[in-house]
């Protein structure tokens, strides 16, 4: 424990014996203790100046309960001794205020509001080709903030809270103006799944009561466009899917994974076979389920990783095989209702190693018992998934975390943001939300991959959603533990869309920060092409060249996420002052990126451009 390093110590009035609240145990310790248990700053403002008082009292008065009342006997003369010590009193106080005032400033990373009411708490979400965003909550919820145009409400006879649904469940957001322009959705969404299709489509499928075997689809647009939800009349899913994870194929097709009673793949466009039983996820299921929601990463040798509960298996999707059973992943449950979260890092040299992410969860019992205040748990497992005899490598987060997203950044590290340190998923089922968002560097040595970032003050805890924007930036949108809309409650229904800006983004970054000029539109497999770039100072490391899809974000885990860095020559001088032409060979095959549109991002010594879309195919 600290010992305050001022003067400390004082004798006490009746045997002039050393004694002090600043040795071990100080005051200063047993704050830090609180401090990091619940991070409420005033709260401890207080409690330090009372212990302070308290030590002053018992110094100059004998008696511990003096500091309660003021000295009334105004000829009081203070010694030396008692004049040193109360000063020294006072430089502790001014101490602890400077660390609490300047500690949340001094952690990377910026936040801003980016919208107050976007009309609807967003539970999935997805950036658009056309720098909008598709933000989606649930049909059967009631009022929402935002109203349909006038004309367009839903008429459902058999939704018990609004039979005539003039409000808003979709919106499109803009990222240039912050404009919100409200989408009809007509079936139930709630707790459904989606992916982008290789011409840039949203595919989303699923949700709960009308909407448990829809297939939906909406085109993207830019703000001014006239964009909207279509559902297919023509085409069901063989299965009904609540809680299924998509996940976009070499060939631009869709594999439909899972969903709750659904221990079965299928796919879209439907294939002739229909639903394909998958026994591993009955396999993985416990008394509280933890299989749903599964994480699905397509490996680039074609098959499957697939990850529920604590297991996870290789699948060969074309002959409905299991090729390698991992390594069970200690640490407790890792998918909803315990979720935390997971991704695959970033595909790089000749492509052939892929490695697992798992990080945080709920402990099991959590969710049947209903308990909002038991632990999440914060270890993480990390996985060569393509190698031979793979094992789980563990490492712990500086806290706990259960619904926490995993956004992929383009230089190759991870943000673990949002969530809360205790309960598990579920309407009012957590608490102690988790404020600071955490940086995993994968290339740093075991023990030293995780930095503590600034922490945000509005909780994203249940149906929150996390997203990497075109800039660089994180969208954080959603948030809603609750039934219905509510608003009087600890943790309210959410409409605040924030952005989080990684230390990347800083102004101190701004000189080796690239820009991309000229990029093609379209690159085909294996095709070679060029980058032109600029950047203020002169280029002193290799410019990587990086691609980042648009995942769909939902229940703390982004079905489709990925980023593939290219294989590139050095930056070389192209005809003008900071101007560097970068050699590029596109992915070879849709294993390693499957077909569709992706951001492009230059990245200078861990610095992003801002990105620009392209189509692989």
């Amino acid at each position: 424990m600290a010992v305050l390093k001022l003067q400390n110590h004082y004798h006490n009035n009746d045997n002039n014996t050393p004694f002090s609240l600043c040795t071990i145990p100080t005051p200063l310790s047993i704050f830090f203790f609180f401090f990091k248990l619940f991070k409420q700053e005033y709260f401890f403002i207080i409690i330090i100046i009372t212990i302070i008082r308290i030590e002053a009292s018992l110094y100059l008065t004998s008696s511990p309960f003096s500091f309660l009342f003021p000295l009334t006997n105004t000829n009081t003369i203070f010694t030396m001794d008692q004049t040193s010590f109360l000063a020294s009193q006072l430089c502790c106080c001014f101490i602890i205020l400077f660390h609490l005032t300047h500690s949340r400033a001094d952690l990377p990373g910026t936040w801003e509001l980016l919208v107050a009411d976007a009309g609807i708490a967003s539970m999935h979400t997805a950036v658009t080709r056309f720098n909008t965003v598709v933000l989606l909550d649930r049909t059967n919820i009631g009022p929402s903030r935002k109203l349909l145009p006038k004309g367009h409400c839903r008429f459902d006879k058999n939704d018990a809270v609004l039979k005539l649904d003039c409000y808003a469940h979709s919106v499109l957001l803009d990222l240039h103006t912050n404009q919100i322009r409200p989408l009809k959705i007509l079936t139930d969404t709630w707790c459904s799944s989606g992916q982008f299709l290789p011409n840039g489509t949203l595919l989303q499928t699923g949700g709960d009561l009308d909407g448990f075997k829809k297939i939906r689809k909406i085109d993207p647009c830019d703000i001014n466009g006239s964009c909207d939800w279509v559902e297919l009349n023509d085409v069901e899913l063989t299965e009904g899917r609540w809680y299924a994870s998509n996940q976009i194929l070499p060939d631009g097709s869709v594999i439909i994974v899972g969903g709750r009673g659904s221990n079965t793949v299928e796919f879209y466009p439907k294939r002739i076979n229909g639903a394909v039983s998958f026994p591993f996820l009955l396999e993985a299921e416990d008394t509280q389920m933890d299989n749903l929601y599964p994480y699905v990463h397509l490996l680039p040798n074609g098959h499957l990783f697939v990850f529920a509960n604590t297991k996870a298996v290789m699948y060969d999707y074309t002959k409905n095989i299991v090729l390698t059973v991992y390594p069970q992943l200690d640490g407790g449950p890792r998918n909803y209702p315990s979720a935390g979260s997971s991704v695959m890092l970033p595909l790089q040299g000749d492509y052939s190693n892929a490695e697992i992410v798992i990080c945080g969860g709920a402990q099991y019992g959590a969710f049947l018992e209903r308990s909002t205040d038991t632990p999440a748990h914060g270890s993480c497992g990390r996985i060569s998934a393509t190698q031979t005899d793979p094992v789980w490598v563990t490492e712990d987060m500086p806290y706990g975390r259960i619904m926490g997203d995993m956004v992929m950044l383009p230089n190759g590290d991870v943000l673990i943001i949002n969530g809360a340190m205790s309960g598990s998923q579920g309407f009012d089922m957590a608490s102690n939300p988790c404020l600071n968002p955490v940086l995993y560097r994968p290339n740093e040595p075991l023990g030293l991959r995780f930095m503590v970032l600034n922490p945000g003050t509005v909780p994203r805890m249940y149906h929150s959603t996390a997203n990497l924007l075109p800039d660089g930036r994180v969208l954080l949108a959603g948030s809603n533990p609750h039934v219905f809309y509510t608003f009087d409650a600890e943790f309210p229904t959410e409409l605040r869309i924030e952005a989080f800006s990684p230390e990347y983004l800083g102004p101190d970054k701004a000189n080796i920060r690239p820009e991309i000029l000229e990029v093609p539109e379209t690159v085909l497999f294996g095709a070679t092409f060029n980058v032109i770039v600029s950047v203020e100072l002169p280029v002193v490391e290799i410019v990587e060249v990086n691609l980042a899809s648009a995942p769909f974000a939902t229940h703390s885990f982004s079905q489709g996420q990925r980023l593939v860095k290219l294989a590139v020559t050095s930056a070389v001088p192209d005809g003008g002052v900071g101007r560097y032409r970068i050699g590029c060979t596109a992915p070879p095959n849709g294993m390693v990126a499957p077909p569709g549109y992706y951001m492009v991002f230059a990245v200078n010594q861990g610095v992003p451009s801002v990105a620009r879309w392209v189509h692989v195919s």
